[in-house]
């Protein structure tokens, strides 16, 4: 299995982009924000995924662990292969393809070239509860802990989910860097999103 690769950039067209590991030039299918990142002439190290098929070997490069993470949880999906996974990985961060999940907002995964309604619900009830997204690129992202502590209690008042998980969104970004890890401060910020009070 090969997990990693460190080398020269020799080319980035597209979405595939030829790094040199010990004389090698290894072509890496990578998703379009990925490849503008990357610089020919340039030492560049890709965590990667190796796709075995009868006729095919295929690696695909990715800049954070990440996003390796949610491909292969995205190819555990039946009617998901590696494709559509970096299709998926293309259009939406790991953030936001857990948030979806949480959110059970398949609509989002219904944009993605390749991804029709059925898989895309698929997605959704499938990755439940199995992403975890670490170091993620949105500045205004707590800790999935507290996010999680915080909507327990304000399901636990009576509220839906998808409007309390949107209210803690809302929460999250509206509140100042010392807050945004305080589970009381930001469920009475939530709350006061609500219209409840604390």
């Amino acid at each position: 299995m090969i997990s990693s690769v460190r080398g020269i950039v020799l080319a980035v067209a597209g979405t595939t982009a030829v790094i040199e590991v010990g004389g090698v030039g290894l072509a890496v299918q990578v998703t379009p924000r990925h490849g503008l990142t990357l610089r020919v002439g340039t030492e560049a190290m890709v965590r990667t995924a190796l796709i075995v098929r009868e006729d095919d070997l295929s690696l695909f490069g990715f800049a954070e662990a990440d996003e390796l993470a949610v491909f292969d949880h995205l190819r555990s999906v039946t009617g998901v292969g590696p494709k559509s996974a970096m299709g998926v990985l293309a259009v939406l961060t790991p953030t936001e393809i857990a948030r979806a999940v949480t959110l059970e907002d398949d609509a989002v995964f219904r944009k993605v070239s390749g991804i029709g309604p059925k898989t895309a619900k698929l997605i959704v009830i499938a990755l439940a509860g199995k992403l975890v997204v670490t170091g993620g690129s949105e500045p205004h992202t707590a800790a999935p802990s507290i996010t999680e502590s915080v909507l327990v209690a304000l399901v636990g008042l009576g509220w839906n989910e998808r409007v309390a998980m949107q209210a803690i969104e809302d929460a999250i970004a509206e509140s100042p860097e010392t807050e945004k890890t305080v589970v009381p401060a930001l469920l009475r910020r939530a709350l006061s999103n609500l219209g409840g009070s604390a």
